[in-house]
């Protein structure tokens, strides 16, 4: 039976109907709305359209924050300005079908584990490498969400005591040293100190700033600097992985978002440090690093197939 998965971003409404081995069968966008009834319109008017064809099993629904154990409501979307939204009650009212709503890292890192980059493994951790830092963990083969429902927010995990500070409200977490957005502002660091980053000076001089696409450039390029840029974010990366290991000892290590396309200039120096960092080197099995194969697919094909698996799990 197909599911269809939504993935609510900041910019954009994804869906899809998705089949049970992870295939799109038919797929929408909608620029997303910044009232949070339009949304919840926009969302309604997508299932719909997408079930017109043909019954599905469930709804899945990824969107950005705290969502609670039960997969029902929003207690906290930043982009979205819900608080405490009983988002599921208020869709399946007005649908029809069975709703289950979930992280968005969740959904792209549950969807990597059974159709992508993680599928051969039982044990996973996933960190998407956009604006921000995203997290999901796959645990003995399930997705682990702790007991509130708020777990695997990796990217809020302290790594550097008293260091910048984050839009959580705290200082020091991976987001601000392992982000598309720290990645800015270390290249803007080296283009200060001259030397390798004279072409990252020049770029931003031409542009008026840097963004994720001209470093992105620079670094398909290999540039000097932008690939120092790259370094600098790999080593943070690789010291929280190595971290992260100590505590969940997962097998492989799965790196998603923007970032990501650097490929092996990234997984380069994240061996590198998680190796440095690493309790008991030499006598700790080591996981595999590797880049996520979905991409901006991710999202709804998680949505989708967590949404499948619920209807299995309540059947």
């Amino acid at each position: 039976m197909h599911a269809i998965g939504i993935d609510i971003g900041g910019t954009k409404i994804a869906g899809a109907v998705v089949d049970e081995f992870g295939a799109i069968i038919r797929s929408e966008r909608v620029a997303t709305p910044g009232d949070p009834q339009l949304l919840e319109d926009a969302v309604v008017a997508m299932i719909e359209s997408l079930s017109a064809n043909g019954p599905t099993a469930a709804v899945g629904v990824a969107a950005a924050g705290f969502i609670d154990a039960a997969q029902s409501t929003v207690y906290y979307a930043p982009n979205i300005h819900w608080r405490n939204e009983p988002f599921r009650e208020k869709l399946e009212a007005r649908v029809g079908t069975s709703v289950v709503v979930d992280n968005d890292a969740n959904a792209a890192g549950w969807a990597e584990f059974r159709f992508g980059a993680g599928r051969l493994v039982s044990d996973m951790v996933m960190l998407t490498i956009g604006t921000g830092v995203g997290g999901a963990i796959v645990a003995g083969d399930r997705l682990f969400r702790g007991g509130f429902g708020a777990g695997a927010e990796l990217g809020h995990m302290r790594l550097v005591p008293g260091g910048i500070a984050c839009g959580c409200g705290q200082h020091g977490c991976l987001e601000q040293y392992g982000s598309g957005r720290a990645l800015l502002r270390m290249a803007n660091e080296i283009a200060d100190a001259g030397g390798i980053g004279q072409s990252l000076a020049r770029v931003r001089e031409e542009h008026a700033a840097l963004d994720g696409r001209l470093v992105g450039a620079l670094i398909e390029e290999e540039d000097p600097g932008a690939v120092a840029a790259v370094r600098q974010l790999g080593h943070w990366l690789g010291q929280a992985s190595a971290s992260l290991s100590a505590v969940l000892d997962p097998q492989r290590f799965v790196f998603g978002g923007g970032v990501a396309v650097a490929g092996e200039l990234l997984l380069g120096p994240i061996r590198e440090a998680y190796l440095e960092h690493l309790p008991a080197r030499g006598y700790h099995p080591e996981p595999d690093f590797v880049i996520a194969e979905l991409v901006n697919d991710a999202g709804v094909v998680g949505a989708a197939d967590l949404a499948r698996v619920w209807v299995e799990d309540h059947a």
